[in-house]
């Protein structure tokens, strides 16, 4: 197999640091262990950040995610520890992940956890005429 499954993240330099530009990144295939029952957990992931010096490299961040393939967490655990996993190695000005969980036991789960960077503020949206 040519790659595997890997918690190290790696980073690139932000080739506009000087801009506000946002990231979105979609991972629909996210997948974890309940850890009540073992069972498997699908998740569609929906990353967006504002960079601030480091962008997240995509292929690391691919193995990133299929490191919790085998791993037992609850929804509300895992999006806020990879939320965390991301904010510790890019140091973004802002950032917001999304998990939205399939159904389990008749229940859907979305969790959505965000950081801020102290002293960052979103620019007000822009009003075009209509």
């Amino acid at each position: 197999m040519p790659s595997a499954p890997s918690k190290s993240l790696e980073t690139f330099e932000n080739p506009q640091p000087e801009r506000d530009y946002t990231i979105r990144i979609r991972v629909p295939e996210f997948t974890c262990l309940c850890p009540k029952t073992g069972q498997p957990d699908f998740a569609e992931l929906t990353l967006e950040y504002v960079p601030d010096r480091l962008c997240v490299e995509l292929k690391a961040l691919k193995l990133y995610v299929w490191s919790y393939r085998d791993e037992g967490a609850f929804h509300e655990a895992v999006t806020n520890r990879i939320l965390t996993d991301l904010v510790t190695v890019t140091a973004p000005r802002f950032m917001r992940l999304s998990a939205d969980f399939n159904v389990r036991g008749g229940v859907y789960t979305t969790v959505v956890a965000e950081h801020r960077a102290p002293g960052w503020s979103a620019p007000p949206p822009v009003q075009l005429p209509g």
